[in-house]
């Protein structure tokens, strides 16, 4: 199994620290990954990154695809590629209305349809067997809609590009799907590595459409592991309170939140409720409350040192399997990094 880690998106101030990521190169870890929201953009952090490092790998987790049309994120990736000598790995992800229409100016449209044919366009450009022609639901290359001058022609990348890993961030059915069948992983933000069918299942479909022999083998399962070391537990477990409420109670609608579905087909659809619940009634500190232990005990990995090692076996043994590839680290802290590095690589 690979081991990577998260570097989040930045506040006001750009913080990168660089020290940290020359320390877990020098440990073995595969990869680091940049982020971007409406602050600081992950390409920018991700070639700074590139710039100090020599070894270990960079990907983008993840580069809103409708601030970028397939065509300039192929350039960005290709550019990146070579300068890197190879270690540039991109990391798409659909976003979220707010964010694509509040901030980026654009329609949400459909994400899965984006998703596919985005990968589908960059995956031509990199090729370079011809001048790039595609027509589709979301994209048209050349495009010929209203206000266009009707002088668009094909064209064919000046720059040579190798195989550039694609990556995609999703949890829903047919976004797991789409995984499965166009990237070559995906990145959960959170995964039970004892229910990988879960999302084995739709990925697995994703395998069967995409053909040609397509399977795990081939493909990275890169979940997202939050980590929090403290000798007391309780205080762990409330440190990572606020992330899971959020992201189930508070991230999207009502009757539109991908983590509340996400969290119920992990078997914890009462407790997604009433976190939900009240979480949109603006009673944050009551929806952290009812976090279940267990849901982020398996998620996650958390308490003191000994327990942290132990609970790895899960984690140790789906790697085994070949149902994870990959374990993206939500922490920053050295000493932790140290330690899985010890007991994962």
């Amino acid at each position: 199994m690979k081991l990577g880690f998260l570097l989040g998106y930045s506040g006001k101030q750009i913080h990168i620290p660089i020290d940290l990521i020359k320390q877990a190169e020098s440990m073995g870890y595969d990869s680091v990954w940049t982020a971007e929201a409406y602050g600081n953009d992950a390409v920018t952090s991700a070639a700074w990154v590139l710039a100090h490092t020599s070894k270990i790998r960079v990907g983008t987790a993840i580069m809103q695809m409708p601030a970028r049309t397939p065509a300039m994120c192929a350039m960005t990736a290709m550019s990146l590629d070579q300068l890197s000598d190879g270690r540039f790995i991109v990391g798409l992800g659909a976003s979220g209305p707010q964010v694509v229409e509040g901030w980026h100016g654009v329609p949400y449209g459909k994400p899965v349809t984006r998703t596919k044919e985005y990968i589908q366009i960059m995956r031509k450009i990199f090729e370079r067997e011809g001048p790039v022609e595609f027509d589709g639901q979301v994209y048209q290359m050349p495009n010929q809609s209203e206000g266009t001058t009707g002088l668009g022609k094909p064209l064919k990348s000046i720059l040579a590009a190798t195989d550039i890993p694609i990556y995609t961030a999703s949890i829903t059915p047919a976004g797991l799907r789409c995984a499965g069948e166009v990237a070559d992983g995906v990145f959960p933000v959170w995964m039970d590595p004892n229910k990988y069918s879960v999302l084995g299942d739709s990925i697995g479909q994703g395998f069967e459409k995409a053909g040609g022999g397509k399977g795990l083998d081939n493909f990275d399962v890169a979940p997202f592991v939050t980590v929090a070391m403290n000798d007391d537990l309780n205080a762990a477990y409330d440190a990572l309170r606020p992330w899971l409420a959020l992201y189930i109670g508070g991230m999207g609608a009502k009757n539109k939140n991908f983590y509340h579905e996400y969290a119920t087909r992990l078997g914890y659809g009462d407790a997604a409720d009433q976190i939900q619940t009240l979480y949109l009634s603006g009673k944050k500190p009551e929806a952290e409350a009812l976090v279940p232990n267990e849901l982020l005990d398996e998620v996650s990995l958390i308490g003191p040192r000994e327990r942290i090692i132990e609970r790895l076996g899960p984690w140790k043994e789906a790697g085994k399997r070949g149902e994870v590839g990959s374990m993206l680290l939500g922490v920053q802290d050295p000493v932790v990094l140290e330690l899985l590095a010890n007991e994962m690589l």
